[in-house]
């Protein structure tokens, strides 16, 4: 009986013990075929995404990155601060990089040192010390052009952010006398309008649902836009709202302001005129009036001397 009890209770034991073994075996498969499954939807999701890639995407633009990187170590150190600024205000932080415009200054340089050499090297007319100058220019030209090209993209930029300024300056001051406060009046400005100076205001406002202080936001704009007028109009701001002055007032005032500077530059603009119509006078206009006034004289002069 006792040895019947014994077997009966080692049996159960060892029943109990296949049980938990079993579920924890079964709980471990479970585990490692979700992670397979996973693992497979993740290996399907990347070939799904590398199928419906370009060419250039998938293989060439990964090739050309590498090579950029390896080509970055050759470029001064201290050209990567400057470029960085000139891109951001460029308005171009999101598209471009600093190693990739650095990388086609480079291909610049090289572009237009082949471009002496296959100019220069097979003409036996120059010396050799005419051939290092030409060199010598060739680079340089390469070097610029890259600068030249973004130099002229922030230009265009600003004039575009000082030219939009004074109408939405207008708009801010009619919704914040509407009763909107000054975020809503921007965000009311941004869905309502496009152009350079919209865009960095949509990231000010978009700082400032982060938990960004406004202050902060308002001032990287002002660098981001390197324009006098914005630096006026984010001063004023940034004072009345720590003076607890009305918004509506400050932002009226900087509008009249604007305008007037405007105007300014319109007056300022065109004195310049008389002095910059010179020089297409000189160079095209005189002696087109030269040909016609003077060249019938000469030749009558000259027929009656032959006589």
């Amino acid at each position: 009986m006792i040895l019947g009890i014994s077997v009966l209770a080692a049996v159960l034991v060892l029943l109990i013990i296949f049980l938990i073994m079993r579920s924890k075996l079964a709980s471990g498969d479970q585990v490692h075929q979700r992670l397979k499954d996973l693992g497979g939807n993740t290996a399907k999701s990347h070939d799904e995404e590398l199928e419906r890639m370009s060419f250039m995407e998938r293989t060439v633009k990964p090739f050309l990155c590498d090579v950029g990187n390896f080509l970055v170590r050759f470029a001064p150190s201290s050209i990567h601060d400057s470029v960085e600024h000139k891109i951001m205000l460029a308005g171009k932080q999101n598209i471009w990089s600093a190693n990739t415009f650095i990388v086609l200054w480079l291909l610049s340089l090289v572009a237009f040192f082949f471009l002496a050499h296959v100019m220069f090297s097979k003409n036996p007319n120059l010396s050799y010390i005419q051939r290092v100058v030409f060199y010598w220019l060739f680079v340089a030209i390469g070097a610029l052009f890259p600068f030249m090209v973004i130099n002229s993209i922030i230009r265009k930029r600003q004039k575009l952010i000082a030219r939009q300024l004074p109408e939405v300056l207008d708009l801010l001051s009619v919704s914040v006398q509407a009763g909107l406060s000054f975020d809503g009046s921007v965000r009311r400005v941004v869905e309502r309008m496009t152009g350079p100076l919209i865009d960095e205001f949509k990231r000010v406002y978009q700082d400032v649902q982060m938990g960004a202080p406004r202050a902060r936001s308002l001032q990287a704009m002002a660098r981001r836009c390197d324009v006098d007028d914005v630096y006026l109009f984010i001063t004023a701001v940034v004072q009345a709202e720590r003076l607890g002055t009305s918004m509506g007032k400050t932002l009226t005032n900087q509008a009249d302001n604007m305008r007037e500077r405007r105007k300014q530059k319109a007056k300022a603009e065109a004195l310049k005129a008389p002095v910059k119509i010179i020089f297409p006078l000189v160079i095209f206009i005189f002696p087109a009036i030269f040909v016609v006034a003077l060249l019938p004289p000469i030749l009558s002069a000259l027929k009656s001397a032959g006589r």
